[in-house]
């Protein structure tokens, strides 16, 4: 197997049919090879006989505790599921959603990480730890030898619009660099975070516009011919040989 080893992993899937659509084009037609799945949404039903039916897509648990908006100079929840702070409630929360995710795909993810990267912090990150560790897979930020990348994303960290950081060409010099960045030898493996999607159904959320964007970026011939001519290996995380996030006690 290639050293340049890439998991092009989309976010969301399950928030709604027109981001599910977006996915699955995405991995149909582009270079997606993983998602992160919401359990919480009605469409997860969706999302998730869709994966059972196609294997060659990675599925991980996407954690939903919530989602913030910055407003006024602060962040301030669009919804919010358990109180973030309060870690029983965030334990049975995450317990509940992997409980979910089993009965709907009918296994176990291949990785997890959470909505807005809720786990880099608080009561959830120990929880996701152990969790990871008592599952055996990579935890987003966590697990050594992944390099997350989220450079491919149309908005600043406040929520103002970027549409030209997820162009075609946006994505290209993106897979450019992690090609140039990833020696040959070496076993990192990056994963490039997307969040394609058409419409979003009358859902609320910070990142709306910019998905359709983002599919297609993540479809155009052209990046494709880029993965191919770096010698860039596409992959699933079971694909990958990474270790589990370390198991926090």
């Amino acid at each position: 197997m290639s050293a340049r080893m890439l998991v092009v992993n989309a976010d969301d899937f399950g928030l709604c049919h027109g981001v599910n659509r977006g996915i699955i084009a995405a991995h149909e037609n582009g270079i997606v090879t993983s998602t992160s799945l919401m359990v919480r949404w009605p469409d997860a039903v969706e999302a998730a006989d869709y994966a059972r039916a196609h294997a060659k897509l990675g599925v991980g648990l996407h954690v939903d505790l919530g989602e913030w908006i910055y407003r006024g100079g602060e962040w301030a929840p669009l919804y919010q599921v358990v109180p973030p702070d309060d870690p029983p409630a965030v334990a049975a929360e995450v317990e509940r959603q992997l409980a979910d995710f089993r009965r709907l795909v009918g296994r176990d993810p291949t990785h997890l990480d959470s909505h807005q990267h809720a786990h880099r912090e608080g009561p959830l990150r120990t929880i996701a730890e152990k969790l990871a560790g008592r599952l055996g897979v990579p935890l987003r930020h966590v697990t050594p030898g992944v390099r997350y990348c989220g450079d491919f994303y149309g908005q600043t960290a406040e929520g103002e619009p970027l549409p030209e950081r997820v162009s075609a060409d946006a994505l290209i010099r993106c897979v450019e660099t992690l090609g140039a960045v990833t020696q040959p030898r070496s076993p990192e493996v990056v994963e490039l975070a997307c969040h394609p999607g058409f419409d979003t159904d009358g859902v609320e959320t910070v990142y709306s516009a910019e998905r359709a964007l983002e599919v297609q970026a993540l479809c155009h011939p052209g990046v494709r011919v880029a993965v191919d001519r770096l010698g860039i290996h596409l992959v699933k995380f079971d694909e990958a040989p990474l270790a589990a996030a370390p198991t926090k006690t």
